[in-house]
């Protein structure tokens, strides 16, 4: 950290290296600052004071619920009528409640502690389900014991909750019990760990951060970016809201008086240069004696294959984002490069901030997709068949990466989307499907991942709750075969598309004279498109052959050969992001270079210049020269200044590197080299199981 003495407000010492900059904003950035919480407020991310008081009172009501709950306990075990006065339960948020970043109809994150004799087995997974079943203002209860972190959703008075439970080694908790102290975790297990450290790190952010209220407006507006651009959800392998918070909290150290607008474009320069798979960590990692396993590649070969680490700051610090597989890095890093080229423009004046957050479309970016659909004969059947399947579609994801060497990637979408007609309960998910780019590929190559399909099903059919009507159908659909209900506001994916200005910049390219196999086993080739841009009779033989479910007997096996311009971003995108996100994903701190400190320092100095050309007046020339002479003075200044942050970034991943824990990340043990690996023959057939 840079020292305090002779810095007017400088920020305290925080975070494991120096802050890139520590420059204040200019007026044009206070200008952009403004605009972007106007934004904001406008995109309705600040809940109401009556339903912010409504919260309240629901947490009141939790906290007596859980309450009578334990002295009902502690009474039915025999303990003393004292005993039973003192006994206790004490209700906490974390996530994004905590944090103080939750939004209209966001859920609350809480978790309960409990004495050391109220298990969570059967008291909390039993005797309070029970109790919580048979109020009235509870619904849509849905107990999940053998999650990660064993978690009891439910809606209270049609506020969302997700309840954890933590008996902790005290016969009785008091009211004021501190949950950052480490003897919390005295003779826990490990799900009662990995429960309290969601508060635990909640707590350690807002301390971690040199301003909580930039901290705060700045995860709100990545989170709407992240959700938006479709890279927010850990369970598909993207990223999570504890996620996200780590990550903002990351740039806020690193640039720790800079506003809120600053900081987004910070995000996206910093995360579209970081050299994954260095970890992000907001402090050192603590070592204590108590026994449990903490981050650290040295010691642990499981952690030598994390990707993408995010590291949690609280004891025992995990990694937050070990989800994260080699395709959701991928779509995830050409995401950050789009969002940067956006703040790229808005710093020029040429994007307002709407054109950071235009929607994702997923189903104009691929040709071939995967469609997994989940029956269940009522909404409460499938609301927990629904969550166990999509707990594992990430398996399915890592199966197709292993089993075609990684020469196929996957794009796995995590909005759910819903077919009315169907006369069972139904839902939806669908993954893009693309070669990856640079292999080269035969001409008669394609990917056979049946058996990768045939695994999923297996594994997902290990449910322990399992009912008659639960269903799940896995099948391979093109672009003009996806259903018309993935198009909620009617648009027809076979027409030309209407794109905004910076869409088009990353508009895909055409998909023109790719074979394909039919059922019967006869090649065609595409032709090429028709002045109507519909290619007739591929249209009408894909038609033919669109999944039916509701047909009984065998499922048919549909057979394409993926496309190699098959995409899931733009050109421009993927030219720009090609060299880069190879070299991050398998970069090490060997590959990074040295500078001087010099840079920290002249980023500072060039960010304040920027501002003195706030007005951009030049009365000395006409107004045309004056325009294109201050046009191209920012321009050079803009790419000074990318230059100068670029150089001093480097040096700041090495430093990192070399703090964190001490080792060189050389290679990712665990993960196959595609190159080492002889050239296959595959072919893309997947099977419409039932």
């Amino acid at each position: 950290m840079v020292n305090s003495e002779g810095l007017c407000g400088s920020p305290p010492r925080i975070g494991v290296t120096k802050p890139i900059s520590i420059a204040g904003p200019t007026e044009a950035d206070i200008l952009r600052n403004r605009d972007l919480e106007r934004f904001l407020v406008e995109a309705g991310l600040y809940e109401s004071k009556e339903e912010a008081s409504k919260r309240e009172e629901v947490l009141g009501r939790i906290q007596e619920i859980v309450t009578g709950w334990v002295k009902q306990l502690t009474r039915l075990r025999g303990y003393t009528d004292q005993m039973v006065e003192d006994a206790n339960a004490v209700i906490f948020t974390f996530g994004s409640y905590r944090l103080g970043v939750h939004g209209p109809g966001s859920d609350i994150d809480t978790l309960c502690v409990g004495p050391s004799y109220v298990n969570r087995e059967e008291d909390f997974f039993f005797v309070l389900h029970n109790i919580l079943a048979e109020r009235e203002e509870v619904t849509e209860l849905q107990p999940v014991p053998d999650a990660h972190v064993p978690v009891m959703k439910f809606k209270f008075s049609g506020i969302p909750i997700d309840l954890l439970y933590a008996s902790i080694s005290h016969l009785v908790v008091p009211h004021d019990l501190d949950i950052s102290d480490m003897s919390v975790l005295y003779n826990v297990d490990e799900p009662t760990v990995r429960s309290l450290n969601g508060c635990r790190v909640a707590d350690q952010i807002l301390k971690l951060v040199p301003n909580v209220e930039h901290f705060r407006t700045t995860l709100r507006c990545m989170k709407l970016w992240a959700k938006r651009r479709s890279v927010y959800s850990n369970v598909t392998g993207f990223l999570g809201g504890v996620n996200w918070a780590l990550l903002v909290a990351r740039i806020c150290q690193l640039y720790p008086n800079a506003v809120p607008s600053m900081l987004v474009s910070r995000f996206f320069r910093v995360y579209t240069q970081w050299r994954w798979p260095n970890p992000v960590m907001l402090c050192a990692i603590e070592e204590d004696g108590l026994g449990f396993s903490v981050w650290d590649p040295r010691k642990n070969h499981r952690d030598r294959t994390h990707l993408m680490p995010i590291i949690t700051p609280a004891y025992p610090c995990m990694n937050s984002s070990y989800n994260v597989s080699s395709s959701t890095l991928r779509v995830m890093m050409e995401q950050f490069q789009y969002g940067n080229s956006i703040c790229e423009k808005i710093e020029l004046n040429r994007a307002k901030w709407s054109a950071l957050f235009e929607p994702y479309l997923f189903f104009q970016s691929y040709t071939n997709y995967l469609q997994v659909d989940i029956l269940a004969a009522d909404a409460d059947d499938l609301r927990s068949w629904k969550g166990w399947v999509e707990s594992r579609l990430r398996q399915l994801t890592l199966m197709i990466e292993r089993d075609t060497y990684g020469k196929l990637q996957c794009h796995p979408y995590p909005q759910e989307y819903v077919d009315a007609s169907k006369p069972s309960a139904h839902c939806a998910f669908f993954m893009g499907l693309q070669r990856k780019q640079g292999e080269v590929i035969q001409e008669s190559q394609q990917f056979d991942i049946r058996g990768s399909v045939e695994e999923f099903r297996h594994s997902i059919n290990m449910y322990m709750f399992w009912e008659p009507g639960m269903e799940i159908h896995v099948s391979h659909v093109r672009r003009k075969q996806l259903p018309a209900y993935v198009h909620s506001d009617g648009f027809n994916c076979s027409r030309n598309l209407r794109l905004t200005p910076h869409q088009r910049s990353y508009k895909l390219p055409h998909d023109n004279g790719v074979a394909y196999q039919t059922e019967s086993g006869e090649k065609c080739l595409k032709r090429k498109k028709d002045p109507d841009g519909e290619n007739i009779e591929q249209h009408r033989l894909l038609k033919r052959r669109s999944p039916d479910w509701n047909r009984s007997g065998s499922p048919e096996i549909i057979s394409r050969k993926l496309s190699s311009t098959s995409t899931g971003c733009s050109t421009s995108d993927r030219d720009a992001m090609n060299g880069l996100v190879g070299a991050n994903a398998s970069s090490n701190s060997s590959g990074i270079t040295s500078c001087s400190h010099e840079v920290f320092r002249n980023e500072s100095t060039a960010g304040s210049s920027v501002g003195s050309n706030g007005g951009y007046d030049n009365p000395s020339s006409s107004p045309s020269d004056s325009c294109d002479d201050l046009k191209s003075s920012v321009e050079d200044e803009h790419a000074d200044r990318k230059k100068v942050f670029q150089d001093g970034l480097l040096k700041e991943l090495e430093v990192l590197a070399n703090t964190v824990v001490g080792v060189v990340l050389k290679s990712m043990n665990g993960v196959i080299d595609a190159e080492s690996v002889p050239n296959p023959v595959i072919r893309l057939s997947l099977a419409s199981t039932a």
